[in-house]
């Protein structure tokens, strides 16, 4: 049986919502070296507010150079972790409230970072604060670990372990959702280029399209040159054709969805460039244009470029053309992939670059995130799932996604928690909130997993 620290946590909900609103009234967004801070001003104040309420609570807190933090409680030789982040994404437009002065209303608390990633910090502080004045026995040290780069690179952590950060025996992340998330795959971010002389009397001048890497493109547009008096194919639904006289403007639309789910959308680029394939342009730009609408078009999946593989744990390999840019001379595309989680890099990797080298194209630049998976039977996954189990009487199974967690930040982490099943997902949205409820339940929760991990694994 699990301790319970539901009471505790009840009492002190007044102070826990004070501390999520200290925290958020702080915009921490990131500005690199704005202020002579590595990530801003702003992400600086963020962190000295949290390291000085872990020294109001009672705790040792270390600031490791303004690149992240940490307050600590209790003794041994090992220790485990709690990995929150201050950092914020920009707060947008469409808020109904103040995103930077938090209001209670219908018992939900609105501001940007309540849900992701300033509540679950400030409920993590709390729940820790209802360890230590409980007084229980801890075989192990408890470290909470407050970043400040997870939204843009996590930088933070990096300069963590490179300058002697110590590394957990175990730990979460409460920046991913429960019952707990085992696996993630594994995500490459690649750039290719490739060139061209055009000849002929069919020439492209411009093609275009998408906003992200990670984002299946909701819109793609390119500017043609034919001879007067060619006739362009007649196109498609979802593409449509202005101009005359031998020049003309096209543009296709889309359906933008994250890439961890590229299946879920339409690829305005892979759309455009089938129907641009119709038309003879000739030479190296012809080849360019006819390996985006042939080995790519509208294939989510990467099946064209030879990585047709996929496991009953994390699902397909996916594929996503993010952005491509194109001009009389050169084209560039961004791409974002995620292979599933029992296979590997070099699963999918070497197809890909195969594919697009041969086909003439120069890797420019190349970024892997490493997947991360913890089989169900590890000590890690049981004890956290015990937790979440006992607190909530949900038997539902981990899961294995195609997003990327904070838990890949640091070794020997996974992500437990905020957000429940079944709730909507507000993080990065206008009027981002998280209800009190879930806010104390969250306290409570990891609470006892502090004990539960500290104590038995």
């Amino acid at each position: 049986m699990l301790m319970n620290f539901n009471n505790e946590i009840e009492k002190m909900q007044d102070e826990l919502i004070g501390a999520v609103d200290r925290l958020v009234r702080i915009r921490s967004v990131e500005d690199l070296g704005g202020g002579g801070k590595p990530f801003g001003t702003g992400v600086y104040d963020c962190l000295c507010e949290a390291l000085a309420m872990s020294e109001e609570l009672g705790f040792t807190a270390h600031n490791m150079d303004d690149e992240c933090g940490f307050c600590e409680y209790g003794d041994g030789d090992e220790m485990i972790a709690i990995l929150g982040h201050l950092d914020v994404v920009p707060e947008g437009d469409g808020w109904s409230h103040d995103p930077y002065k938090p209001e209670i209303i219908d018992g939900r608390m609105y501001g940007r970072g309540t849900i992701d990633d300033k509540g679950p910090v400030a409920a993590s502080l709390y729940a820790l604060k209802a360890v230590k004045d409980s007084g229980i026995p801890l075989k192990r040290r408890v470290r909470l670990i407050y970043g400040c780069n997870e939204e843009t690179g996590a930088e933070d952590m990096k300069y963590y372990l490179k300058h002697g950060g110590e590394i957990p025996v175990a730990g979460f992340t409460p920046d991913g959702e429960y019952p707990l998330i085992n696996g993630e795959k594994g995500i490459i971010n690649e750039v290719y280029e490739t060139g061209y002389d055009q000849t002929g009397d069919f020439r492209l001048e411009s093609f275009r399209g998408g906003v992200a890497g990670n984002v299946t493109p909701p819109f793609a547009k390119a500017d043609i040159l034919v001879p007067d008096g060619y006739e362009l194919p007649s196109p498609p639904e979802k593409i449509s054709v202005t101009g005359g006289g031998g020049r003309y403007h096209i543009e296709a639309e889309g359906v933008q969805v994250h890439a961890q789910y590229p299946e879920r959308g339409e690829n305005a680029i892979g759309r455009l460039a089938i129907y641009l394939s119709s038309i003879p342009f000739e030479g190296r730009v012809r080849d360019a244009i006819s390996f985006i609408a042939e080995k790519i078009g509208m294939d989510a999946l990467g099946i064209g470029l030879g990585c047709d593989i996929a496991d009953k744990i994390s699902g397909h390999f996916s594929f996503n053309l993010g952005v491509l840019d194109a001009d009389e001379k050169h084209m560039t595309v961004r791409l974002n992939y995620r292979y599933p989680v029992t296979f590997s890099y070099d699963d999918c990797h070497p197809h890909i670059a195969e594919a697009f080298l041969s086909a003439g194209w120069e890797n420019i630049s190349s970024v892997h995130k490493p997947k991360l998976y913890v089989p169900e039977d590890d000590m890690l996954v049981r004890s956290l799932l015990k937790v979440y189990r006992e607190h909530t009487g949900d038997i539902s199974a981990p899961k294995s996604i195609g997003g990327g967690t904070y838990a890949k930040a640091i070794p020997n982490i996974l992500a437990f928690g905020p957000i429940f099943p079944g709730d909507p997902v507000v993080e990065h949205m206008p009027d981002e909130y998280i209800s009190i409820d879930r806010l104390v339940k969250n306290s409570q929760v990891i609470a006892s997993a502090i004990v539960e991990l500290a104590n038995n694994r």
